[in-house]
């Protein structure tokens, strides 16, 4: 068994625990944020973005160097966090929590670890009250948080007036005993029983915080927290990290990018050469996206692929986390069949070969008559027998969790009378981020759900209709795998 074999048969036999364990809220299970739910450190884009936006001056960028080094060699770490609120006195509130936003989904989203993201799920289905405690301030912490779907926060505040920081600390920096303090005032006010709840952190600083509850788990610890752990008798829990393009990843990506354009460039051939278009997209589709995938490393697991055929044409439905996705699709449809895409995609230079050949509908989103110029043509090229591919998502997700489906997709399928097959997408985000132009190899898991007839759907049902369908993404990638038997996908490449 390989290590990473050996990390997630842990973690899932941990899982099995906690839900084998005591419902309700009042148990609790408090993550830490860096180096536990995060790989690495939060601030550290904080401080990088003040540096490229020259907010951070020669002594300021000092001061936080020394306070790092002076935490690092035995000094008090939280001075740190002292020099660092200081450098935020007269910045706006609202400013620094937008800032939080954007850096969460620029640099931060790529760097939570699956498995983390796994446990804390696995709280809140039991209805456990799940918390993040960290030293962070609230505008770091809120936007991970939000994201994992955790609704309470123990965290460092920082004192503002009118709207404004003032550079200094409301109260103490939840570093080391602060921390534990400060959840175990939590429990008391939110009755929650530290006797059967969980904690999960992964530096020597939180042994205290760890040593406040009954379920304590060091998660990827420091060298402190192991020897305090094996002193202890506390398991450790290691979680996989997010990962990181090797020299394989770099030149398989380069590979599979030369591959699908030859794909394409052999599909538009055929076609020119047989006077027959649709022969040469139905055999440059397929060509360029499975020698894209197989030269990047990537294999499909695909669980109910017999859907992808029961019904065609049809208007097919993807969660959309990654820039594999329509590779993903494109190689498991593989014929009679184009997509729906924005207006700005038509000159990408990046899918303006795809786009020759497949001949996509381009949407205008600021013209309405255009785009319901385009929606018509689409709906007679569906009725002749072309198939659809929509991300109703309208675009990539920084992480799995799903966006808000726009009805588009919906309106499409009920005018063109054809059914409606959602392809659940589990994990192409972790071999392609959403901002990352590198492909790690590895398997990529698919669901396809069962066909919905639209024979009966009218306009004034889509609403509940696309909430039904965005909720059955969400069941199915909550209790992943389907059906509890990963073995029953088949395997592609």
């Amino acid at each position: 068994m390989s290590p990473t074999d050996r990390i997630t048969d842990q973690v899932a036999v941990h899982i099995a625990a906690v839900e084998a364990g005591p419902t309700g809220p009042r148990v609790g299970a408090f993550f830490d944020l860096d180096g536990t739910l995060v790989q690495g450190y939060t601030a550290g884009a904080f401080f990088n973005e003040q540096l490229r936006s020259r907010q951070a001056g020669v002594g300021s960028v000092t001061r936080t160097v020394v306070a790092a080094l002076d935490g690092n060699l035995g000094g008090d770490p939280a001075r740190l966090g002292d020099v660092t609120v200081g450098g935020l006195r007269g910045r706006a509130e609202d400013e620094l929590a937008e800032l939080g936003e954007r850096l969460f989904v620029q640099k931060i989203a790529g760097t939570i670890r699956p498995q983390a993201r796994d446990l804390v799920k696995a709280h809140l289905r039991m209805g456990h009250t799940v918390a993040v405690a960290s030293a962070a301030p609230r505008f770091q912490v809120a936007p991970v948080a939000r994201d994992l779907g955790i609704d309470n926060i123990v965290c460092t505040e920082l004192e503002t007036e009118d709207g404004l920081f003032t550079g200094r600390i409301a109260g103490r920096m939840l570093w080391g005993e602060p921390k534990a303090q400060a959840v175990r005032a939590f429990a008391r006010h939110n009755d929650v029983d530290l006797t059967v709840s969980h904690a999960y952190a992964n530096g020597d600083e939180d042994v205290a915080f760890l040593a406040s509850v009954a379920n304590p788990h060091p998660v990827n610890p420091h060298r402190g927290l192991r020897v305090a752990a094996d002193l202890q008798g506390w398991p450790v829990l290691a979680l996989r990290e997010p990962r990181k393009p090797g020299l394989r990843a770099v030149l398989g990506t380069a590979a599979a990018l030369a591959g699908f354009n030859v794909g394409l460039t052999v599909g538009a051939a055929l076609g020119l050469v047989n006077s027959d278009r649709r022969f040469g997209v139905n055999t440059g589709i397929p060509l360029a996206c499975d020698t894209a995938l197989a030269l990047a490393g990537v294999r499909l697991r695909v669980v109910g692929e017999h859907n992808l055929w029961r019904s065609r044409p049809a208007i097919f439905v993807g969660n959309h986390t990654s820039s594999l996705d329509p590779i993903v699709l494109g190689s498991l449809l593989r014929r009679d069949i184009t997509a729906v895409s924005k207006a700005e995609a038509r000159y990408d230079p990046r899918t303006v070969l795809g786009g020759l050949l497949l001949d996509p509908a381009f949407i205008n989103r600021s013209d309405s008559e255009q785009a319901k110029a385009e929606l018509a043509k689409l709906v007679e090229r569906i009725r002749a027998g072309t198939s659809v591919v929509i991300f109703p998502e309208g675009t990539r997700m920084a992480t799995p969790e799903l966006g808000r489906f726009k009805k588009g997709a919906f309106h499409l399928a009920m005018q063109a009378g054809v059914p409606m097959v959602p392809v659940v997408i589990r994990n192409a985000g972790e071999l392609m981020w959403r901002r990352s132009m590198i492909i790690n190899p590895g398997v990529l898991d698919v669901c396809v759900l069962d066909p919905i007839p639209t024979d009966d759907w009218t306009p004034d049902d889509l609403d509940r209709i696309t909430a039904d369908v965005r909720r059955r993404f969400a069941d199915t990638l909550q209790k992943w795998p389907p059906g509890g038997d990963l073995s029953r996908g088949e395997i592609h490449g």
